[in-house]
């Protein structure tokens, strides 16, 4: 007698039965054994005698598949009952009802060829005591409704035509299996048969594996020791078989990879499956994704408060704002900061903000007991590749709140298609996120974390390299762009027609989301000494400057150029920069004062150096400041002395200069209460700028048709001359879609509708005010128009 009280002879009863059963069903062992769910060489075992006694879920199985009735049926169960050990009972316990088997039984289990009928089976728990039953669910969860309802959606079908996987992932953090968990406890009521929970430690050394996860589910579900089958395949078909009309929960947490998972998953039946992963695992197929985020600053804000005191919270809300925002509305790194609260009932939340404000010791507040954010992080960047690391170190340099593969690259030392496929993997890890289709972006932790490792895996050479190298391609990336707006240089691509508009939106467009990227690394330059580059940059900017009047970053930008022609010692080249920064306190910051003065020295400056071009953009610049200060007068003489220095040079910047000084006589002219007279001078403008369009035709002079057929049309309404007005209005209108309708066309859009009331055609008005707000919001941000040129 084999020890447990089965016999030979028992097995060899339920070893025939079940192969006369086959036999006459017509079945192959192969057929048996899918129809039933078992291993293929479960089953060989069991018709050769070696199992004794398998579970009464498996014989329901077989005399299921076999289509036996109830009497034959009731024998093949009592030949495999008797076979079995005793102390051993048929597993109908509810899952999640068993103690946890010993850790070493899976691995000792590897060693052998087949389950030993000798072992003794471990007998049921009361339910509720596996290892493997559910933790308690938080008290405070917040937020998540959404995904919440997307599971409570799926677990409403009780007999759905597949399994329903779930799987969460996102980066470290995010509350994943918080999240899994409560859902979880949510779903209980639903899946009576009960629910399980296994850390599948996928961010460890050693990631539990697919053979020893089923193994511990399966004693779980009531199988004894000695029914578990040695191999992985086999433990699957089992484990499958078992939960095929369970209606149960199965939390598999911290998954590591597909491999892992896949012998996890139910073939069939009315279980949930719930994975949590940091990596996207996009290798799974047939699975729910949900890709948990950030929480908002309100969600923040109610999770503060559900853990340290709704009273405490409520009364500091800017503080917890801040708080929350430092936090990077993470919920790991918001439930420190709320634990940090409830251990210091006395201190302030602004205190705690002020010493998160440091972002050097951010990380390290960010710890208390055993929740730390660093080491979170940690997890994934040492499982990473040796340049998925170095990739994501770098990220940490990008000065903007997104980035391109390119800009990255940048300050990787690689290609970008290299670089690309690297934050790819990133973004599976969980470690980078996608912004848009082609950008990327770090989480704030994530991005000082990075910081830390730059700082710790590279030397001091290394990093000043890796500046300098970016730094160089990001600002000849930037010049190349730049010089497009250039009538002197722009000569690939700018012909007429789509082409030329698309030459140029390509190159503000990259131009205007990189800004962050050239800007800091023309602070870098500047830094480093490498003051050509500067210059050269600057340079390179100045006639794109025009079409984004609004930025604030102009006075950043030629302040550079300026003390870096200082640096230099040119005097000619710091004539130039002293006037662009003229130009912007003018026209972008509205200092005029302040833009006179600069003015006036880059006058002296050109003068010093013999440079007639530069001095008639002093006097422009001058002329524009003293305009803006109503000292007409003055303004005039100032212009028409421009004009006189841009008579002397023959090259298209001076050709511009000459309409520009035009212009802005004009301008006085109207401003002062002669409106005929200015028409008059803008009629002459405007000739000299079609005539340019006529030789040229580039952008940039459609857009100083534009502006100055705009200004023709103020010049007509100044004086009632309504019809007028609006022919000048939809002249511009021409230009401005050659253009490529930048954000300054709004203004001729405004004056044209109050010319159309003006002469009773108020219903017109309205139409075209609707449909060009309409076109202009759905095209998104462009550029503001010309006020240099």
């Amino acid at each position: 007698m084999a020890a447990g009280g089965g016999t030979d002879t028992d097995a060899n009863e339920f070893s025939r039965l079940l192969a006369g059963h086959r036999v006459a069903a017509g079945l192959t062992q192969e057929e048996l054994a899918a129809a039933a769910g078992v291993s293929l060489r479960a089953l060989g075992d069991m018709e050769r005698g070696r199992t004794r006694g398998p579970q009464r879920r498996t014989v329901r199985a077989l005399a299921e598949a076999l289509g036996l009735g109830g009497t034959q049926a009731q024998a093949l169960d009592r030949a495999a009952q008797s076979g079995r050990p005793r102390g051993a009972r048929p597993g109908s316990a509810p899952v999640g009802s068993q103690d946890r088997p010993r850790r070493s039984a899976p691995r000792e289990a590897a060693h052998q060829d087949a389950p030993r009928a000798d072992v003794p089976a471990t007998a049921p728990a009361e339910a509720g005591q596996s290892a493997l039953a559910l933790p308690r669910d938080i008290a405070d969860f917040t937020a998540r409704e959404d995904a919440l309802a997307l599971l409570d959606r799926l677990a409403e079908d009780e007999q759905p035509a597949h399994p329903r996987v779930v799987l969460i992932s996102g980066q470290p953090g995010l509350g994943k299996t918080s999240f899994a968990l409560h859902a979880a406890h949510a779903l209980a009521p639903r899946f009576p048969d009960g629910q399980l929970s296994l850390d599948l430690g996928g961010m460890s050394p050693q990631p539990l594996s697919a053979r020893d996860a089923l193994g511990q589910v399966l004693r779980a579900l009531g199988v004894a020791d000695a029914a578990v089958p040695a191999g992985t395949e086999e433990r699957a078909g089992l484990y499958r078989a078992l939960v095929r009309e369970r209606r149960l929960v199965l939390v598999l947490d911290n998954a590591a990879d597909e491999s892992q998972v896949r012998p996890l998953l139910p073939g069939s039946g009315p279980a949930v499956t719930i994975l949590t992963s940091r990596n996207v695992l996009p290798g799974l197929e047939s699975v729910h994704r949900l890709n948990l985020d950030v929480l908002s600053p309100a969600e923040a804000a109610v999770l503060l408060a559900r853990i340290a005191g709704r009273e405490r919270i409520e009364a500091a809300p800017d503080a917890t704002a801040e708080l929350a925002r430092l936090c990077g509305y993470l919920p790991l790194a918001l439930r420190i900061a709320g634990q940090r609260l409830v251990a210091r009932p006395q201190q302030p939340v602004a205190h705690l903000v002020r010493q998160l404000a440091a972002e050097e010791n951010r990380l390290d507040l960010l710890e208390t007991g055993d929740l730390a954010v660093r080491p979170a992080f940690e997890l994934s960047y040492r499982r990473l590749p040796a340049e998925s690391q170095l990739v994501l170190r770098r990220c940490a340099l990008t000065a903007g709140q997104d980035f391109t593969a390119e800009i990255a690259a940048a300050y990787a030392g690689r290609s970008a298609a290299r670089t690309e496929l690297v934050l790819e993997q990133l973004v599976d890890a969980g470690l980078v996120q996608p912004a848009t289709p082609d950008r990327y972006r770090l989480h704030d932790l994530v991005r000082l974390y990075a910081g830390e490792r730059l700082a710790a895996d590279e030397t001091a050479q290394e990093l000043a390299e890796a500046r300098t190298g970016a730094g160089r391609r990001i600002l000849g990336r930037a010049a190349a762009y730049g010089l497009r707006f250039d009538p002197d240089h722009a000569t690939d691509g700018t012909g007429s027609g789509g082409s030329a508009t698309a030459h140029l939106t390509e190159a503000a467009a990259w131009l205007e989301y990189e800004y962050p990227e050239w800007l800091a690394a023309l602070h870098q330059a500047q830094r480093a000494g490498r003051y050509q580059e500067v210059v050269d940059t600057a340079e390179a900017m100045h006639w794109f400057s025009d079409r984004l009047l609004s930025w604030g970053i102009w006075a950043e930008v030629f302040q550079l150029s300026v003390d870096a022609a200082r640096a230099i010692g040119d005097r000619q080249i710091e004539a130039v920069h002293v006037n662009y920064l003229a130009w912007t306190y003018v026209t972008c910051l509205h200092r005029y004062q302040r833009g006179v003065e600069l003015a006036t020295e880059g006058l002296e400056l050109a003068r010093a150096v013999g440079d007639r071009e530069q001095e008639g953009w002093a006097l422009t610049y001058l002329a524009s400041g003293l305009r803006y200060l109503q000292r007409y007068r003055e303004a005039t003489d100032a212009f028409h002395r421009a004009a006189d220095a841009f008579a002397e040079v023959a090259n298209r910047s001076a050709m511009i200069g000459r309409l520009v000084t035009l212009r802005g006589a004009a301008n006085c002219l109207r401003e002062s209460g002669r409106a005929e007279e200015a028409a008059d001078s803008r009629r002459r403008a405007l000739a000299g700028a079609l005539e340019l369009v006529e030789r040229w035709s580039s952008p940039l002079i459609h857009l100083l048709a534009a502006m100055t057929a705009h200004e023709l049309g103020l010049d007509r309404a100044a004086s009632k001359r309504w019809p007028a007005a609006e022919k000048a209005y939809r002249q511009a209108l021409v230009h401005f879609e050659a253009v490529g309708r930048p954000d300054s066309m709004t203004k001729t859009l405004t004056e044209l509708g109050t010319a159309l009331i003006e002469q009773g055609r108020a219903e017109e008005a309205r139409e075209l005010l609707t449909e060009a707000l309409t076109d202009l919001s759905a095209e998104g941000p462009r550029s503001a128009g010309a006020g240099r040129h």
